[in-house]
């Protein structure tokens, strides 16, 4: 029986990776710079550092200007949302900064980012733009179950999708008796639905294909489509009627992952409308006087990073706080009596 697989290795826009190698900090086929701004500080994991901030169709890069080697990669995938809200810099004082609130491997980490360039808002807009584009477009990269992607039993097509086969008599083998229903082949994804009931569906983008098989079934032979862990890694069976039709369906669906998987269509349009030249080409410029220096301290990158909203297992020893004359329990690094009164 034929088959074709292959290893999966699209991860970023899926993970959370620190102080990353030189070839994962390289953008995967694609994956394209929507917007670069210097002079972004990481402003909870490394007050203090200025750094570059690169924001793709995928993820959230930021790499220090000192040393490269200090460095994010934030997936959008993991991204629960983005706000603003104040936060202390030692570059910028108490300014407003971005707040990446993010989830992964059953953890919460929370990323605070500071633009140094005053006045200007370019930094929250387009993050929360790009992972909002993201957001809205996850037909292209995650595979769906029962979902309204069938109208009047036609495919409702996502942008730059086109309709390559549209094959009537195909069974789901999902279940003991199986159903009968239409498959699509588009450049972007497979497609099947229920002729009786359009709701009971499956789209399967070629992005989290793992491997395309024909082999025997109690049903006889059927094509099937294996998908990743990030999938659900299920295994999904498909009988064509007439049974000649299904070698030319696993050679054309073979032909077009390969295609895909040279230059994904992962789904995220988006353009930087033009920056005022003010802005565009303000920087802020450092006076080294001796006196603002910072020192590294080594430190494990989670602990930095970690989010204790919800986290927290011990309540912390009383200090006295002169403020507001009273011993309140010791605030965790980086907050401010001030900065908890302002949460809105």
């Amino acid at each position: 029986m034929a088959s074709l697989s292959q290893t999966f290795g699209f991860w970023q826009d899926r993970e959370i990776r620190f102080d990353i190698s030189g070839e994962e900090f390289a953008l995967r086929k694609g994956e394209f710079v929507i917007d670069t701004l210097d002079s972004v500080e990481d402003t909870k994991g490394n007050n203090g550092e200025k750094g570059l901030l690169m924001v793709t169709n995928l993820r959230l890069l930021w790499h220090c200007t000192r040393d490269p080697r200090i460095n994010l990669s934030i997936g959008f995938n993991c991204t629960a949302n983005v706000t603003i809200h104040n936060a202390n810099s030692r570059l910028r004082g108490t300014t407003q900064a971005l707040y990446v609130n993010t989830k992964y491997n059953n953890s919460r980490f929370e990323f605070v980012f500071t633009y140094l360039v005053q006045e200007s808002p370019r930094l929250f807009t387009t993050v929360s733009a790009v992972w909002k584009a993201y957001d809205s477009s996850r037909l292209y990269r995650d595979l769906k179950l029962r979902c309204a992607i069938i109208q009047d039993q036609e495919l409702i097509l996502v942008p730059h999708e086109q309709v390559l086969t549209k094959l009537p008599g195909a069974w789901n083998l999902s279940s003991d008796q199986g159903n009968l229903g239409t498959l699509y082949v588009t450049n972007v994804r497979v497609v099947w639905f229920a002729n009786l009931a359009e709701n009971f569906n499956v789209s399967i983008p070629y992005l989290q294909v793992v491997a395309l098989k024909i082999r025997d079934s109690k049903f006889g032979p059927a094509f099937v489509i294996e998908t990743s862990v990030h999938a659900g890694s299920y295994v999904l069976g498909f009988r064509i009627d007439p049974a000649e039709k299904l070698n030319d369906l696993f050679k054309e669906i073979s032909s077009l992952w390969k295609v895909y998987s040279m230059s994904p269509i992962i789904g995220v349009d988006f353009k930087v409308e033009s920056v005022p030249k003010s802005l565009d080409k303000a920087t802020v410029r450092r006076v080294q006087d001796g006196q603002d220096v910072v020192q590294t301290v080594a430190q494990d990158a989670f602990a930095a990073y970690y989010a204790d909203e919800g986290q927290k297992n011990a309540d912390r020893k009383p200090v006295f706080e002169p403020s507001i004359g009273l011993a309140v329990e010791k605030l965790r690094d980086g907050v401010s009596l001030e900065s908890l009164w302002s949460i809105q």
